[in-house]
């Protein structure tokens, strides 16, 4: 029987869509050695956690490394093309996910929610309510986006349709603008935006992408919100501009190293926002992210290759290795 292995649990209706497909193994924890030891012999991984590069190294059956949403920054993408593995994943599934939590994040921002509720709590009624006189209304500002792909284009489309924003776009790919809309740099956009929205990858280019010159180039009343991956800001650069308020606050969603470490001189700041990397999973999006990945190792177990194949050279190795049918 083929051997199923999630670095986490998944949603009930995939689990039991892999369990009508193989024997599913949930890891017991999700760090690298954990990791190494309990998905040595799997024919599948679906992927939650980083896994370490040598899990690649000569393995025996493992035919995927799939990944439960898009970003591929947890799977040596290099190391299994090269031992042979396909590595897929369920793009798009949960952009209105994260697009939601934006605006949502978005909103707390420009009306101070954080402080608001603190002080009602805290120091009473007019203590909260004194807060409101400096939020701002977000209509009629400008929404600057960093990366065009299903993410960015689900936040374009609520901010422009459902909030009158002005929205500028930087993206490495002028193809995935929509019709009608002006790419703009990096450069410009840091500077002209009210809230600057980082959707995109990590990748080598990406990488320190959002860096002290460039957060010195932001507005002071001006916010930065961070989907996409916690090395693609300075992260130092940016608690000194908000210790300082050289900008006026952020939404941080990652960081450059999670979990955020217990005195993280973030967790001291009052103009900023934390979550634990959640932008993107809720019980809607775990659904279809875990369906998706589910459905892509069953395709895997019956020879066919994934629907979502993101090394497709692989393939002649893959196929070496397993004989599969074309």
């Amino acid at each position: 029987m083929a051997v199923i292995f999630s670095t986490h649990d998944i949603h009930p209706r995939a689990a039991d869509l892999l369990r009508g497909a193989g024997d599913l193994v949930v890891a017991s924890a999700p760090d690298p050695d954990t990791l190494r030891a309990e998905g040595r012999h799997a024919d599948i991984i679906i992927v939650r956690a980083p896994l370490p590069a040598d899990l690649f190294e000569a393995p025996a059956r493992l035919r995927a490394a799939i990944r439960h949403g898009a970003g591929l920054d947890m799977i040596p993408v290099e190391a299994a093309t090269q031992a042979g593995v396909l590595v897929a994943n369920v793009p798009g599934v949960n952009a209105q996910t994260v697009a939601e939590h934006v605006m949502m994040v978005t909103l707390a921002l420009q009306r101070r929610l954080r402080l608001v509720d603190r002080d009602l709590r805290r120091l009473g009624w007019t203590a909260g309510r004194a807060h409101a006189d400096a939020g701002h209304d977000l209509a009629g500002r400008t929404l600057g986006i960093v990366g065009m792909g299903n993410v960015g284009r689900a936040v374009l489309r609520i901010a422009r349709h459902g909030f009158g924003l002005d929205v500028l776009a930087a993206t490495r790919s002028p193809a995935s603008l929509p019709d009608g809309m002006r790419g703009v740099d990096l450069d410009t956009l840091m500077a002209q935006s009210d809230v600057v929205v980082l959707c995109c990858p990590l990748t080598a280019a990406t990488r320190g992408m959002v860096s002290r010159q460039q957060i010195a180039r932001m507005k002071s009343g001006a916010f930065l919100v961070n989907v996409a991956r916690g090395p693609v800001v300075d992260e130092t650069a940016l608690v000194d501009a908000l210790q300082s308020g050289a900008i006026a606050g952020a939404a941080l969603d990652v960081f450059e190293h999670q979990p955020l470490a217990p005195d993280h001189p973030l967790l001291a700041l009052d103009n900023v926002i934390l979550t634990p990397h959640v932008a993107g999973i809720s019980a809607d999006s775990m659904e279809r992210m875990g369906m998706g990945a589910a459905r892509e190792a069953i395709r895997v177990l019956a020879g066919e290759l994934p629907v979502n194949l993101c090394n497709p050279e692989v393939e002649a190795r893959y196929r070496a290795r397993f004989a599969a049918a074309p």
